[in-house]
């Protein structure tokens, strides 16, 4: 009855809008926008000598930039608009803004996202995959810039379910900038990491494990990395910046980006072979030169508008068909690896205006007028309807909504793909969850107009948070020790320790990004500390107390954990009470008064790891030092401690992957983990409570800690004998040691990212109250030289 329903209302939906012969004429534009480059018959399109590329500065192109400029005019009107009302406006007039949900219900596609919406219509458009390498049956493509990796799952779907494509044998390999790398910065980082977690084998992110591909080196390794295939039948490219705070210079912001991207695809591509060029804009000299290259390289190019890709942006795919092959490019191609880099666009322009045919030139202007006309065409209409729709432009516009989703489905054949078919499960990997795992995706970071957000840039850390959605929170004063109802319970038992193995990289600057904390949070927390160290450099060393928080006793903590003992170790002898031993990691002032023995537990104090040093403090626990020495304690904990004995351990944070690891371990060495935050006063970021030692988990991984114990201090060493290496860049440091695959497995991340929490609380909030100190310091100091200077007049 309900499908009867169905048809018979997508009937009348199309009577209805077959009966307008605009609304016909709209429909069928939205799905052709599209403009294809036409080489002329002289074969003048062609490389110019490489002797003479990267030598001349880039020159203007004045009716291009004469489109940029009425662009970035009328895109200048909204600027007061707050970003979420805009957005939810456009949403709502977007011809295609029904298609994700419909796809998702239709398909049951893995990842339907926008871009999963936006790369099936360019499948379904363009004959992307050679017929040769699917009449061979095999098919081999590389996806940079992939993540959260939409693309991937879309051409899975999309040759699972063609009757052409259905029995090729595909093999893939995926780049993007590694989530998991704490170096990584937030902005430039996708953190949804739902495929990434359950394919890592099939993700490259080279030697020095940040996956950036504008890394000379890590290009030539990605080359070795897919050199074993038979032959690379497409390259896809949807790599970006976040460009929101500065939206007029998109198309230069990426443009070197867009560089290694296509010198990638050049590179890796076989004869034949498909490229597909996420770009925006290409009214610069750079896209210019780009698109020049690209038609002297292929057979086929065009600029395409997906209808999925909202009208109102300058969002476009440059889909390349049929490469020469590297023979034809390879002298240039040369040249252009050995400047590869983050700078490529930036230097000199690639070509001199002089060396692009006329021809060429007159092309691409056409094509750049006609995206220029869609995208102030419909910035306009979104305007004019954001002050005033009428009741049947919005009946229009829902019949047009709703229309564009039947044919979508029917112009791409979209149908239903069985779970397993989806590229996940067909994956070895054990991991069942991911660091985004339970948590909403893709939220946008802009809040208020672009004038606003400009404004907040000018204003201190302090004030931009107590303008932010985390205000409240920060400002929350602590109550009774949290973390009792977080508890990892032990030991864990289904953890592949035969897949171990360490990951040595550049020694990380910073911690900008972590898998196991919010990335806005780390970002207010990094200012925090650069702006308060730059008051005092001995700030957090003294940090002023708040009267309004609960801080937990020493004393009270250690009885907390003789209970814990008690709980869960059986009683022995007959009904005797066994003694068990709490091994304490902490400074004497701290827990002196707590020496000897609480009740049955007695208490043994041994010194705690060095807390980083302030001159590295946005490394938190990233620091080599600070890890080696933590893991040190850990190590001697699992050696001395016995049956049923208990763990106290000072834990600066957990935002790196080699501390994740080794909270993994203790989970897998006790019968509980918990933590305390704040922690007794005189410490800094919360105390780890490891109850009921378990010897027989613990000696499995024992050796293997003492491995990677030993290969930290072998870097430290060799870092001490060459001296300092921040000018040579050749430091390293161990920046993995256990697979993402466990840590994602299980109850860890959810641990992590509670415990991480509190810790990012309690330090903004004491940053806020040394902010205080340092300006009631500061008015202080004024005041006085103001008392100085009116004595010396008097």
């Amino acid at each position: 009855m309900l499908l009867c329903r169905k048809s018979i209302r997508s009937q009348q939906l199309s009577d209805m809008v077959t009966s307008d012969p605009e609304i016909v004429g709209e429909i069928k534009d939205l799905f052709n926008k599209v403009r294809t480059y036409t080489k002329p018959p002289n074969g003048e399109w062609c490389i110019p000598d490489p002797n003479v590329a990267l030598r001349h500065p880039a020159e203007e192109h004045c009716q291009l930039q004469a489109l940029k400029a009425s662009l970035n005019a009328v895109k200048n009107q909204l600027s007061d608009k707050a970003v979420e009302v805009w957005h939810q406006h456009t949403n709502s007039t977007n011809r295609a803004g029904k298609v994700i949900a419909a796809v998702r219900s239709a398909a049951n596609a893995e990842i339907c996202t926008q871009a999963w919406c936006k790369f099936y219509e360019i499948l379904g458009t363009f004959q992307l995959l050679p017929e040769e390498a699917i009449q061979s049956g095999e098919l081999n493509t590389v996806h940079l810039c992939e993540a959260p990796g939409a693309f991937i799952t879309a051409l899975n779907h999309y040759i699972k379910t063609r009757e052409h494509t259905r029995y090729c044998d595909w093999s893939w390999t995926a780049n993007t900038l590694n989530p998991y790398h704490e170096a990584n910065g937030g902005n430039t980082t996708i953190a949804d990491d739902r495929l990434i977690a359950n394919t890592l084998p099939w993700w490259f992110f080279g030697s020095d494990n940040t996956g950036n591909i504008m890394n000379q080196k890590h290009l030539l390794e990605l080359q070795a990395f897919v050199g074993n295939t038979h032959q690379v039948s497409m390259v896809t490219a949807d790599g970006s910046f976040d460009c929101q705070e500065n939206p007029d210079e998109q198309e230069a912001l990426v443009a070197s980006l867009h560089y290694c991207e296509a010198v990638a695809a050049l590179l890796l591509l076989s004869p034949g072979g498909s490229f597909v060029l996420k770009m925006f804009t290409m009214y610069e000299h750079s896209s210019v030169c780009l698109l020049y290259l690209l038609n002297c390289c292929f057979r086929s190019v065009s600029v395409f508008k997906p209808a999925t890709s909202k009208a109102g942006n300058s969002e476009v795919y440059v889909v390349c068909l049929n490469y020469d092959g590297k023979d034809a490019v390879r002298p240039l191609l040369s040249k252009l690896i050995r400047n590869y880099g983050p700078h490529l666009a930036d230097r000199e322009a690639l070509f001199q205006n002089s060396l692009i045919p006329p021809s060429f030139l007159e092309q691409h202007e056409q094509v750049c007028s006609y995206f220029y006309t869609l995208q102030v065409e419909t910035i306009r209409e979104n305007l004019q309807l954001f002050e005033n729709m009428s009741a049947e432009q919005r009946q229009r516009l829902d019949y047009i909504r709703e229309y564009t989703v039947q044919e979508y489905l029917h112009r791409f054949q979209v149908s239903c793909l069985r779970r397993v078919q989806w590229v996940s499960r067909n994956t070895v990997s054990p991991a069942c969850c991911s660091v985004t795992a339970g948590r909403p995706l893709g939220q946008r970071k802009q809040m208020g107009s672009f004038n606003e957000r400009r404004e907040l840039q000018t204003l201190s850390w302090r004030e931009r948070v107590e303008r932010g959605c985390h205000a409240t929170w920060i400002q929350r004063h602590c109550t009774e020790a949290s973390g009792r109802d977080c508890v990892l319970e032990g030991p864990l038992t289904e953890c592949d320790i035969d897949s171990w193995y360490v990951i040595v990289g550049p020694a990380l600057p910073t911690v900008r990004n972590s898998p196991f904390c919010e990335g806005g949070l780390l970002n207010h927390l990094n200012e925090a500390l650069l702006q308060t160290a730059e008051g005092s450099a001995a700030a957090w060393a003294h940090v002023p107390p708040c009267d309004s928080c609960h801080v937990i006793c020493a004393t009270s903590m250690l009885s907390e954990v003789a209970a814990l003992c008690s709980s869960t170790a059986p009683n022995l002898n007959g009904g005797n009470k066994v003694k068990r031993q709490c091994l304490v990691f902490g400074s004497g002032s701290v827990w002196s008064a707590c020496q000897g023995q609480i009740g049955d537990l007695v208490i043994n104090l041994s010194a705690e790891p060095s807390f980083p040093r302030y001159g590295c403090i946005t490394l938190h626990d990233g620091e080599p030092l600070y890890q080696q020495e933590l893991l040190s304690r850990v190590v001697f904990s699992l050696q001395n401690l016995n049956s049923g004995d208990a763990l106290l351990l000072p834990l600066f944070s957990a935002l790196t992957r080699v501390t994740a690891a080794i909270i993994l371990c203790l989970h897998l060495s006790f019968r509980l983990v918990t933590f305390r935050c704040p922690p007794p006063s005189g410490l800094v970021g919360t105390v780890l409570v490891c109850i009921g030692f378990c010897p027989e988990a613990a000696a499995q991984i024992l050796p293997l800690l003492i491995d990677v114990h030993k290969r930290m201090s072998e870097l430290a060493n060799r870092e001490d004998n060459t001296g300092s290496s921040e000018s040579s860049g050749c430091q390293k440091q161990v920046l993995q040691f256990v697979p993402m695959e466990e840590i994602l497995t299980g109850g860890l991340t959810e641990f992590l990212w509670a415990m991480n929490c509190e810790i990012v609380q309690q330090k903004l909030h004491f940053a806020s109250l040394i902010t205080c100190e340092l300006i009631r310091g500061y008015q202080l100091a004024l005041s006085r030289v103001a008392c100085s200077q009116l004595a010396i007049a008097n």
